[in-house]
């Protein structure tokens, strides 16, 4: 008897054991696309911003994400509108925790708006001026983008790809104006900005207030999620407030443009022909060096890093 009552109770054990055992989380990854061919041209005062290859761009980066396991949203001219974007924005940063994975992809004109402070305050940005991705009915204000960022969880990885014209550093360069014949460029032309601004200042100048409101004084630095951001003091101020890992890589310095093409954008369709399909052998820093050497010297690809990014950089890209 007593031999069948530790047979039994080494059986319990191990039926125990099993049910105790803890099954390793479920990573996650959502991705969202973006493209746009062109803008409404009632909300950018008659000018609606034609481009080639940003739609292209958008499907192709989905095909990529989708080979990769992401679940992807994927945003075209018309229904890339600013609800839409921010919806899903929101959305990935309330469903994704520590470990899972974001991927956002822009393509189109980048534009800018007057950077609004308050009384007496020095504007956040060197020149006066905050960067903007040029959406299908408004501009998304890089105070926007990086505070639905700073939102995510925090060990969420986030990779944002910006084929499109912005500037990050402290201090702006004169854009080189491209020579006659050459890819029509990704910017929307600083006099067009200019009136669109001053056409729907109110409606920008809320939305920068709102968001500082928000976020509980003046976002520090939200060109960060956008582009290249020079090494500065700054970016202290910017780490301490930001909860995911970001990795962040542009199409163009600050006095160049991204150039849009046939099939893909300039930057894109590098990234795309390296990336091979999954072919190429390396991490985000090889990634984006081999990139940014298969470029002209008229456009040169950054990366920037939000957060603790040495693990991110070191994975092999686009792995959930």
């Amino acid at each position: 008897m007593a031999k069948k009552t530790g047979a039994a109770t080494r059986s319990v054990k191990k039926k125990s054991a099993k049910k105790t055992a803890v099954k390793p989380p479920v990573v996650k990854g959502l991705s969202l696309h973006i493209g746009l061919n062109g803008v409404d041209p009632k909300s950018y005062e008659g000018w609606d911003g034609p481009l080639a290859a940003c739609e292209f761009d958008a499907h192709d980066m989905t095909s990529l994400a989708t080979a990769r396991g992401f679940k992807p949203t994927t945003l075209i001219t018309a229904a890339a509108t600013r609800a839409k974007v921010l919806a899903a924005l929101r959305k990935a940063g309330k469903s994704l925790k520590s470990g899972d994975f974001f991927l956002l992809t822009y393509s189109g004109h980048g534009g800018q708006v007057k950077d609004v402070t308050a009384p007496g305050e020095k504007p956040e940005e060197a020149d006066g001026l905050d960067e903007t991705w040029c959406l299908f009915d408004g501009e998304l204000i890089d105070d926007e983008l990086y505070f639905e960022l700073s939102r995510f969880a925090k060990g969420v990885r986030v990779l944002v790809l910006s084929d499109s014209c912005h500037s990050g550093t402290v201090t702006r360069a004169r854009i080189v104006p491209p020579a006659p014949g050459a890819p029509r460029p990704r910017m929307m032309p600083p006099d067009i900005a200019r009136r669109v601004y001053e056409a729907h200042q109110a409606f920008y100048d809320k939305l920068q207030r709102a968001v500082s409101k928000a976020a509980g004084g003046r976002v520090a630095d939200p060109d960060a999620a956008l582009a290249n951001v020079a090494m500065s003091a700054r970016r202290g101020s910017i780490v301490k407030g930001f909860n995911p890992t970001v990795i962040l890589i542009s199409g163009c310095q600050d006095n160049q443009t991204s150039m849009d093409g046939d099939h893909n954008g300039a930057f894109t369709e590098q990234l795309l022909r390296i990336w091979n399909k999954g072919a190429f052998k390396g991490n985000y820093t090889a990634l984006h060096a081999q990139v940014r050497g298969a470029m002209p010297s008229t456009q040169s690809p950054n990366l920037f890093t939000l957060g603790t990014a040495a693990k991110f950089l070191a994975q092999a890209p686009f792995s959930i």
